[in-house]
């Protein structure tokens, strides 16, 4: 008996469980707003340069009749006033880049980040960098605060990051500058880590297996939920700096009831503090109104249960682990290409929406509306098929599809934003289902440290993403080939992990070794008896497995 059936004898999916996993949600839907904010923040309106006591004599036209975005003539030329300048010949005629500054369209937008620091132009693709660097933020606090939730709980870096989440992004509102701006965005991308990940633990290690699946995709709607709000919240504000605060000032509500959220029993008990995960227990058997079985419960049932966590406890582990034996070294390096490919096909996709041609509320609103069908069915296909072949085709078709759309002319903006959008719902639930499968893939002593490090290629994934835009620059279509491409091999190489589909968590890594022997025996065998004659069978046979 282990962890799994203390839960089920104290209530299971409880009434605890539900106030737990809505407290831990419902911030989700602000965490969305905050990683895509930056289609809105950062849009790009219609634009072209200011000229003193203006007139269209001193700004060429491009090939669509409309001004020049970066070019301004160096003398007025008045004949243009008398001709339509889409027949007249300019290529004559001397230009320089904007002197004055630009002029911009603001019938969409008030103010952006581009519109207020200028970012077109040269320094257009600055606008990429402060997504970059917001994406960085969110990797170095995988990287810091994944170990750091090992060692010192999920709760207490939970409760710290929601306070620095809610100073920095109201802060971020008012930054005086560009680079004030991108230093923000950093600590706020690293605070978003910290919650993102915490958040995650603490509510499935304390869900019954039966009904983890249901409950993480109730944690995905919330981002979902979220995505759609952000389109509300940016049409009704149409400032940045006001958009900034409504979706920051409300973390501080969460940070004061976070305060009310448990810690992590299998995290108390694998430190050493089992009379603390008892009181917590307890208190779960309370809520739950199973009073009587959760008084029954003394440290000595308790230790019952939990030998091997206990004995696991005596371990400091460390990333390093994550790579030291056989099963675990190859779990890791298949999850790092997982979260990579599904972080940079999504991130990809949703980045740019200004490049559909079409209202970017409304895009946002589809795009947000997409995940509902996408993650129910990817939660029905977790709970009857399985993890391993829903995560696979959850990378191969979007990939495909993503692929295809690189070839589909710009003027079919309806069936490039349709491909675009069945790429995105299927992508937005490879989320949902690789976050439930690393969970259940490592055991709980490093599983934090496994999560930091599957967030870490993540964030690698959304940093580089952003820059592929640049590509456009040189060929129509480049950018979505290389967005397509990763998620394809990824999907190819998700069959080779192995199905935890109604499996208990695992507590330790002895644990996850044995089960996966038990699974291949004859790969045990091989690994220690085999000549090096043999060693290409040895390789075959675990490419297979």
């Amino acid at each position: 008996m282990g962890f799994s059936d203390l839960m089920d004898s104290v209530g299971g999916l409880g009434r605890f469980q539900f106030i737990n996993s809505a407290l831990l949600i419902i911030p989700s839907i602000i965490m969305a707003s905050h990683t895509l904010m930056q289609n809105f923040s950062a849009a790009v309106p219609d634009h072209h340069c200011r000229i003193p006591n203006f007139t269209m004599t001193f700004v060429p036209h491009d090939g669509k009749n409309k001004p020049s975005r970066c070019l301004q003539f160096t003398e007025p030329q008045w004949h243009l006033l008398f001709l339509n300048q889409s027949v007249a010949n300019t290529s004559g005629l001397q230009t320089e880049p904007c002197r004055y500054g630009w002029t911009y369209n603001k019938k969409e937008f008030n103010e952006t980040i581009v519109t207020e620091w200028d970012l077109v132009c040269d320094l257009r693709h600055l606008k990429q960098m402060s997504q970059t660097v917001y994406m960085g933020g969110i990797l170095a606090g995988a990287i810091i605060l994944g170990g750091l939730s090992d060692k010192f709980g999920r709760r207490r870096i939970l409760i710290f990051s929601y306070l620095k989440l809610a100073v920095s992004g109201t802060c971020t509102a008012f930054s005086p500058s560009f680079s004030v701006f991108c230093i923000l965005r950093f600590v706020t991308g690293m605070a978003i880590s910290g919650i993102i990940l915490n958040a995650v633990s603490l509510n499935l290690e304390w869900i019954p297996i039966k009904s983890r699946t249901i409950m993480g995709a109730m944690n995905s709607f919330s981002s979902s939920t979220g995505q759609i709000a952000l389109a509300g919240f940016a049409y009704v504000t149409r400032d940045w700096r006001t958009l900034q605060l409504v979706i920051s000032v409300p973390i501080f509500f969460f940070f004061f009831y976070s305060w009310w959220i448990p810690e992590s029993a299998r995290w108390l008990i694998i430190n050493k503090k089992p009379d603390e995960a008892l009181k917590q227990i307890r208190r779960v058997a309370r809520i739950n109104g199973h009073v009587k079985e959760g008084e029954a419960i003394t440290l000595e049932v308790l230790k019952e249960h939990i030998q091997q966590e206990v004995q696991s406890g005596k371990k400091i582990y460390t990333a390093i682990d994550l790579f030291h034996t056989p099963y675990m070294r190859k779990t890791t390096v298949c999850l790092m290409v997982l979260w990579c490919a599904t972080s940079f096909g999504f991130y990809g996709l949703v980045m740019d929406l200004q490049r559909f041609g079409v209202s970017v509320f409304l895009v946002q609103v589809i795009f947000g509306a997409i995940d509902f069908p996408a993650k129910a069915l990817c939660a029905f296909s977790m709970m009857f098929i399985g993890r391993r072949v829903t995560q696979a085709v959850l990378l191969l078709v979007p990939g495909l599809l993503i692929l295809a759309n690189a070839f589909v002319p710009y003027e079919l903006q309806t069936l490039r934003t349709t491909l675009a959008v069945l790429g995105k719902g299927m992508l937005g639930a490879s989320f949902t289902c690789i976050y439930m499968y690393t969970l259940e893939l490592y055991p709980t002593v490093i599983r934090q440290t496994g999560m930091g490090f599957g967030s870490t290629m993540a964030r690698v994934g959304s940093m580089t993403a952003p820059m592929v835009t640049m590509l456009e620059d040189y060929l129509y279509g480049l950018p979505l080939m290389v967005y397509g491409t990763l998620p394809v091999i990824a999907g190819v190489i998700a069959v080779f992990l192995p199905e935890t589909l109604n499996m208990p968590l695992p507590e330790t890594i002895d644990y996850v070794e044995a089960q996966r022997t038990k699974q291949h025996p004859a790969l045990n065998s091989l690994s220690h008896n085999t000549p090096s004659c043999h060693l290409l069978t040895l390789i075959i046979f675990r490419a297979a497995h």
